[in-house]
């Protein structure tokens, strides 16, 4: 897979995400969403790797499983921390001959064990650092198919760690010219965000494909979640009202939750975006009702 074929395709292109099960039956669990989610004709899915790359094992067999299942091109997460430059290359390596075709790239969160961890410590201590390496690595031909695309984050209503939205478009502008393909975006609930974000990023001379990171809301609990790993993320009035009073009615919460996102995919659809990636929690049940919503799966067939 060549990941700006993808994107020279119709629009737009439709991904989702997935983490790694730690267990046999999370496994299983987790390939019957993959197979219900494969009658969309995803673009691509992703996998996520651990903080301190501690799913490193768990990533690379679930990528393997889906390459060697399906048809689906997979797309691996690697993160910069706690990884040295031999460690790096032996992972690219092994994902070469896979036939894995691109990359995200990310500077990723630190040991949970360490709240001190200093980066600066390691080989690559900003994405960038691991973008340039992994075009290095495509210039070494020990890719089979040419060479991996690579994909970066985006965050449209700022990273937690930011010191301003000027440095950070500085940040993202380094991933971009250091060789990134693509940027996926953090998750968001108002669009207005995204598309601001968006235009943003083509003042600064940014004109790669963006694709905007969707997750509904189906749980109280997922919610709370949300907040909590995601600093800085609004929730409109508009999202909390159509929740609100609903918290004890499990199935008319879970309702108002993926209708809101369905309207918040139409709008962007209006809007062009050029690509939704869907993160899933390993579950199919939310995304496949907005995709047939939406008819997103007509999208992928023209």
């Amino acid at each position: 897979m060549q990941i700006a074929e993808i994107f020279r395709g119709p629009k737009p292109s439709i991904s989702f995400e997935f983490f790694p099960p730690k267990s046999e039956k999370g496994a299983e669990n987790l390939f019957t969403t993959i197979h219900e989610l494969k009658a969309l004709n995803p673009s691509f899915v992703s996998v996520t790797y651990g903080a301190g790359g501690s799913t490193r094992d768990l990533t690379h067999r679930l990528v393997l499983r889906i390459l060697e299942e399906t048809s689906i091109p997979a797309v691996p997460h690697l993160t910069c921390v706690s990884h040295n430059e031999p460690e790096i290359e032996e992972i690219l390596v092994q994902y070469a001959a896979a036939g894995v075709g691109a990359i995200l790239a990310l500077r990723g969160d630190p040991p949970r064990d360490s709240p001190d961890y200093d980066r600066m410590q390691d080989a690559f201590p900003h994405a960038a650092d691991l973008v340039s390496f992994i075009r290095e690595f495509n210039g070494s031909d020990r890719h089979p198919t040419g060479g991996f695309g690579v994909g970066v984050a985006g965050f449209p209503e700022g990273h937690p760690e930011s010191p301003s939205p000027l440095k950070e478009m500085d940040y993202l502008k380094a991933k971009v010219d250091a060789g990134a393909d693509y940027i996926c975006t953090q998750l968001f609930f108002d669009n207005h965000a995204f598309l601001d974000f968006r235009d943003r990023c083509r003042l600064a001379g940014i004109t790669i494909p963006i694709i905007a990171g969707i997750m509904p809301i189906t749980t109280p609990s997922g919610m709370a979640r949300m907040a909590e790993l995601a600093p800085g993320v609004c929730f409109p009035d508009k999202l909390q009202q159509a929740l609100t009073g609903l918290e004890e009615n499990l199935d008319a919460f879970a309702s108002a939750g993926v209708s809101y996102t369905t309207d918040q995919c139409r709008e962007l659809i209006e809007e062009d975006v050029e690509g939704l990636h869907f993160y899933t929690l390993n579950k199919s049940g939310a995304t496949r009702q907005i995709a047939s919503d939406l008819h997103l799966d007509n999208f992928q067939q023209r």
